[in-house]
């Protein structure tokens, strides 16, 4: 049975409280998006590296690269939005909309929120413990969380707060990552906010006190990268290196290349429409589980992007509106068009039914 190790009790987070860590904490900074990027026709990757992909209200997509910035496709043309737009960083770790409309990126130097055609900036001028940013998510109260390499925070409406994990001896790994960083945040069906730390497995906090499970309780690995929740409310966490566990009743059970998985080392995880699951590697492509047997989609070795198989390393999962999955790669933007993986490029292919997204409304 599960371990529950409760290491720290901390009073339920108020959401828009005034913080007193934060009153000597600075506006942030807001540009105006004046310049309208430039439209894209040439026949190349639409970036070397597609870490994010997401669909808005407005069926616009964003793809979030790791060295350009973030690419738009709203259905007629692709265009290019860079720091020189007001975007806070080259590199975009997450991507997220609000009620309100307004669009939130995790970026490599702070997070950018855009809104009405402005971007506003937040940095560790505005809170954040660091400015690198790794994953981002909205709890169902409308708190954001964000978790940086320096650690968690949250947002209260106008400054980021701090949110320290608790931790039993921080140590910097051959990667240069601690403990501090958050690259799974995942929230469950009762409320309780998940971590998924770089070598200390997962944290669960339940608004009054952390438990932790890592290896000793039957998590695969302790260094975790993804934390998913299915429509069974079965919490999925994949490992950089000890593969996936499923979380359900109490229990951890665990996937390995043993049972089919392409390899041990996952990025993310996504549960399709048909209620499949789906799980990236890094350097095997992609796997996909029925719940009973693994499908492999492997790099594809007669397509070489920059002396490279083909959606070989996968950090990216996403189902639009249309129930298309794409899958953001080292090498480029791909989608599954049910049988086989395609590669979309700056002149496409896009599916057919992603040609025309509504016409914008703001945000």
């Amino acid at each position: 049975m599960r371990l529950h190790r409760t290491l720290l009790f901390l009073p339920f987070i108020v959401v828009w409280s005034v913080s007193t860590a934060a009153q000597s904490i600075g506006p942030p900074d807001t540009t105006t998006f004046f310049d309208q990027p430039t439209p894209i026709s040439e026949s190349e990757q639409i970036s070397e590296y597609v870490r994010e992909v997401f669909q808005d209200r407005d069926g616009v997509y964003w793809f979030g690269t790791n060295g350009d910035g973030l690419a738009r496709y709203d259905g007629d043309s692709l265009t290019y939005i860079s720091v020189k737009q007001g975007l806070a960083g080259t590199a975009i770790r997450g991507i997220l909309q609000d009620p309100a409309g307004a669009l939130w990126f995790a970026t490599s130097n702070g997070v950018s929120r855009y809104e009405s055609s402005k971007f506003t900036n937040y940095t560790v001028a505005n809170g954040l413990s660091g400015n690198s940013v790794w994953s981002i998510m909205q709890d169902s109260t409308g708190v954001i969380w964000v978790g940086t390499h320096a650690g968690v925070c949250y947002f209260d409406g106008e400054s980021f707060i701090p949110f320290p994990l608790p931790s039993s001896g921080i140590k910097k790994s051959e990667s240069g990552f601690t403990p501090k960083v958050a690259f799974g945040l995942f929230e469950d069906q009762a409320g309780n906010i998940w971590f998924g730390t770089h070598g200390e497995g997962v944290y669960i906090y339940d608004g009054k006190s952390f438990t932790n499970d890592t290896e000793k309780d039957g998590l695969a690995g302790n260094y975790v990268r993804s934390i998913y929740g299915d429509r069974e409310g079965r919490i999925w966490i994949g490992t950089n290196g000890g593969g996936v566990s499923r979380f359900d009743d109490g229990e951890f059970h665990n996937f390995t290349k043993e049972d089919g998985l392409n390899n041990n080392r996952i990025y993310e995880i996504i549960q399709d429409r048909a209620g499949n699951m789906w799980f990236s590697t890094l350097g095997a492509g992609a796997s996909r589980y029925d719940g009973k047997t693994f499908t492999a989609f492997r790099e594809d070795h007669d397509l070489l992007i920059n002396r490279m198989p083909a959606h070989g390393h996968v950090q990216e999962f996403f189902e639009d509106k249309d129930g298309i999955l794409w899958l953001g790669c080292s090498g480029g933007l791909f989608y599954f068009d049910g049988k086989s993986i395609v590669n979309v490029t700056r002149d496409g292919p896009w599916p057919e039914s992603t040609q025309r997204a509504t016409p914008a409304t703001g945000g």
